[in-house]
């Protein structure tokens, strides 16, 4: 059996070594190693793919929830709604800003935030959600952009873990998250589902104003060159990112699909068991699988996670502190903060690994020890 990785990229990159090395080697001949023909048939390519009017590439997910802010003027002391149970990067930029993260609960069954709680934290003083497409499962978007248009507030996906999750609204008409809000932000970290080899990211918007200026933001503000309208920073995916993401947005969809049979075979080996509680599908959702995360009942969690590393198996806790308990926003008086779901899946929820070459003898494996564990 071969050795079994949390994220498999190299085995992943085997299997389109050839493509790779070439496309990497067009750019190191055309010496375009900033928005290059690479980065821009890229742009298109993702573009297309999301159905959005308008993509700006970035250096990074963070980046990108970043100029998305900026770009919506928000100013300090302004609240913006965001799940506790996520990772800190969707929250730091807030925070960054000078902006006042307003933590909310999320739903136990999907791991998105509860639409429940996001009415609840509405104040004069909130101006946008920040809605995060954890594992690979949508947030209930169609109820949210209903709760942004009451309020007149700003919806801005974080979609780092679920590109190609696709949407279902109840007339039945579909759309890829992070095409849905005002403005839609992702991630190219290697472990990613379309993952660089590198840093990369990008944002999604069909407001042409907004676009516009993020465009702007993200090259130092500028409208043409040595003209600066805005304040804005230095945020580029370098061409033989792009070229690499060129040709993996292609396989994108069969990724998805091998992530999909991987966790079929996981749900069926966990099925109806009494302390697992395997990642639920909504209606109104597919699941990509950037994650799949389990929740253990009357399991010591921590025991499995040191129990399957002996096994050779690696495992990982996404998240185990929330935003609400973490030191940095201690500012912010977390104090008030009673979240009792994302506080008791912080406790229980466990990840196995999960990417594009898990194969049969692997995942019966990991599903074998896993089940040993818990039934001893």
């Amino acid at each position: 059996m071969r050795p079994i990785q949390m994220v498999d990229t190299k085995n992943q990159y085997l299997k389109i070594k050839e493509e790779v090395d070439t496309a990497i080697h067009e750019v190191l001949d055309s010496a375009a190693y900033i928005n290059g023909k690479a980065v821009q048939d890229f742009t298109v390519a993702l573009n297309n793919y999301q159905g959005s009017k308008h993509t700006i590439c970035c250096a990074n997910g963070t980046d990108a929830l970043q100029i998305a802010m900026m770009a919506l003027d928000l100013q300090p002391g302004d609240e913006v709604i965001t799940p506790s149970f996520t990772y800190i990067a969707t929250t730091e930029v807030v925070a960054l800003l000078k902006l006042k993260p307003v933590f909310v609960e999320v739903d136990a069954r999907t791991f998105c935030i509860d639409v429940e709680s996001i009415k609840k934290a509405i104040t004069p003083k909130t101006k946008a959600i920040v809605p995060v497409h954890l594992y690979g499962h949508a947030a209930n978007m169609e109820a949210i952009m209903q709760i942004a248009e009451e309020h007149h507030l700003y919806v801005i996906e974080d979609n780092a873990q679920a590109i190609g999750c696709d949407y279902t609204f109840s007339n039945g008409r579909k759309k890829k998250t992070g095409s849905i809000g005002h403005i839609g932000c992702t991630s190219f970290y290697p472990s990613k589902n379309l993952g660089a080899y590198g840093d990369g990211g990008a944002i999604f918007t069909n407001d042409d104003a907004l676009a516009d200026k993020m465009k702007m933001i993200a090259n130092h503000g500028q409208s043409k060159r040595y003209y600066h309208d805005v304040v804005g920073c230095n945020s580029r995916l370098d061409s033989i990112q792009a070229a690499i993401l060129n040709i993996k947005i292609k396989e994108l969809d069969h990724y998805i699909i091998a992530r999909q049979k991987a966790a079929t075979f996981y749900n069926n080996a966990f099925k109806n068991h009494p302390k697992i509680i395997t990642p639920f599908v909504a209606d109104y959702s597919s699941h990509v699988y950037h994650q799949y995360t389990l929740v253990l009942n009357d399991v010591n969690r921590d025991e499995l996670n040191v129990y399957l590393a002996e096994k050779k198996i690696p495992s990982m806790i996404y998240y185990p502190v929330p935003g609400h308990k973490q030191k940095m926003f201690a500012s912010f008086g977390l104090d008030h903060y009673e979240l009792k779901t994302t506080d008791w899946l912080t406790e229980r929820v466990i990840s196995l690994p999960m990417h594009t070459e898990l194969d049969e003898e692997q995942l019966n494996y990991i599903t074998t020890e896993v089940l040993n564990f818990i039934n001893k």
